[in-house]
């Protein structure tokens, strides 16, 4: 029987089969729920919901590969040995006197026997003999291991979690505009309206009197201050949907004006949701550095919360102040215009021209808040609230504030924001078309690709025929174009 505890070879084989099956239980119910949440959704036609129940899925698969490899080479990382003198540089807490190199340990090792800590189940009585007896001491304990794991799991479900929450609140915000739509059908289908032809005053519209602020630099800078509070309170109004509304339709549905627009915006939210709910590299980088100079008197927990909050607030300002450069343009060219007002989208209103940069920023925002709750609620439940790493009462109170502040102003004033702004690019996303339109034209946009390069070729084998290939509409490479960028976004 081994000093660091019973091993398998002396363990009833009823407690064996008891943990096992509960165990095994357990993952089967999570499994069921989530095959059963994803029949739902495919029976709901819900196919963008669908994708991200399955990137769910896919940081799941990370998160267990992650577990059997702490598991596996745990040991081996015990057996890592470096100096005493490096192992006590960039503590993250002031070493006391009687601490050793197990200063790890949680709260709950007062409740075990002999206060001498939990063990876990993996970790040997030598784990910290063999560097000892080379005069050093482990790389990092089985103990520490185990709560970097514990840790990673959290932040994790802490994530999806507030991701899907920011979605969900978002929608119910977006889905309040649908008596907005409603609306502006009804005066497109107004018979006095088609009869007449329509005179309007641009200084006199609801969208101009309510967005343009004035000509020159003075103008300028109020239109930022403007946009920055405008986000705060009606961050969309009816004048702004149903102008950008038409703006879109005109630009790229003119052929079908009854165009419905807040449909389209509602899939195109639900297909950026699968990329918002996924970890990427660089946020798994972000953990890495944070956890470097995360060491005593820094307090890099407090000032990390400022980044989501700053980048909140930056990228609400610029969604705003596009509608408000949307409002500029048309009232300085025009006094008068015939019929509707209408706004010209343009990627050039976008940081980089790049409208798609906006969903990663919010992907960031969402997983440093989320990082922010989660590395709160793991000091709390782990060492407990008088941790030193949790810090002092002074900095505790306004991270929590911060962070429920990015989490609701994300949710009901950003992410609607987005949804609707990001529309005002040059180009449409493939969520303009349903579900079965966006498969076939895919499938065309493909194989008229092909059949394009294939042609290509011999054309250049045969020079002297003048019978060129059969041209294909602008439609299917345009749509090919436009799967092509999301596939791309969406993979990196």
């Amino acid at each position: 029987m081994s000093e660091g505890g019973t091993t398998i070879e002396y363990t009833p084989t009823w407690v064996v089969a008891v943990v096992c099956s509960v165990i095994v239980f357990i993952s089967l119910v999570a499994e069921r729920i989530l095959h059963f949440f994803g029949k739902y959704l495919k029976k709901k036609n819900q196919k963008p919901l669908f994708e991200a129940l399955q990137k769910i899925k896919e940081e799941l698969m990370l998160l267990g590969f992650i577990s059997l490899l702490l598991t596996v080479f745990q040991d081996r990382i015990a057996k890592i040995c470096i100096s005493e003198d490096l192992a006590h540089q960039w503590l993250p807490c002031k070493e006391k006197k009687e601490v050793t190199i197990e200063h790890f340990q949680t709260l709950f090792s007062s409740f075990l026997p002999n206060g001498n800590g939990r063990r876990l189940l993996a970790e040997p009585a030598d784990s910290t003999a063999y560097c000892t007896t080379k005069g050093k001491v482990p790389l990092l304990s089985n103990t520490a291991l185990h709560h970097l794991h514990i840790f990673i799991f959290v932040l994790a479900v802490v994530h999806v979690t507030f991701s899907a929450l920011t979605i969900v609140f978002g929608s119910t915000k977006i889905h309040q505009w649908k008596n907005w739509e409603d609306y502006a059908k009804d005066m497109e289908d107004d018979p006095e309206g088609v009869v007449k032809t329509k005179i309007t005053q641009v200084q006199e519209h609801d969208f101009i009197k309510g967005r343009f602020l004035g000509i020159g630099k003075n103008s300028e800078i109020q239109g930022w201050v403007y946009s920055f509070f405008k986000q705060f309170y009606g961050s969309v109004t009816k004048s702004d949907y149903i102008t950008l509304r038409l703006g879109f339709i005109m630009t790229h549905c003119r052929g079908n004006p009854k165009f419905n627009f807040h449909n389209y915006m509602m899939r195109a939210l639900e297909a950026d949701f699968k990329k918002v709910v996924g970890i990427s590299w660089y946020l798994w980088a972000f953990v890495a550095i944070f956890l470097l100079l995360n060491f005593v008197g820094w307090h890099t927990y407090f000032w990390i919360a400022f980044i989501p909050f700053i980048l909140l607030l930056a990228v609400g300002t610029k969604l705003e102040h596009i509608i408000t450069q949307l409002a500029q343009e048309v009232a300085e060219r025009h006094m008068v215009v015939t019929g509707e007002l209408v706004v010209q989208p343009s990627d050039n209103h976008f940081w980089f021209n790049r409208p798609r940069l906006v969903l990663r920023l919010i992907h960031i925002i969402l997983f440093q808040n989320s990082f922010e709750m989660a590395f709160f609620a793991w000091i709390w439940v782990q060492y407990g609230f008088n941790s030193c790493m949790m810090g002092q009462v002074r900095f505790i109170i306004p991270r929590l504030v911060i962070g429920v502040f990015v989490q609701f102003v994300c949710s009901y004033s950003t992410l609607p924001l987005y949804a609707f702004v990001t529309q005002m690019g040059s180009s449409y996303k493939k969520a303009i078309f349903e579900e079965h339109i966006q498969e076939g034209l895919v499938g065309w946009a493909r194989k008229a690709r092909k059949k394009n390069k294939g042609s290509g070729f011999k054309r250049q084998s045969n020079e002297s025929s003048q019978v060129g290939p059969k041209e294909e509409s602008p439609l299917v490479f345009e749509m090919d174009k436009v799967n092509g960028k999301e596939s791309s976004s969406s993979a990196v």
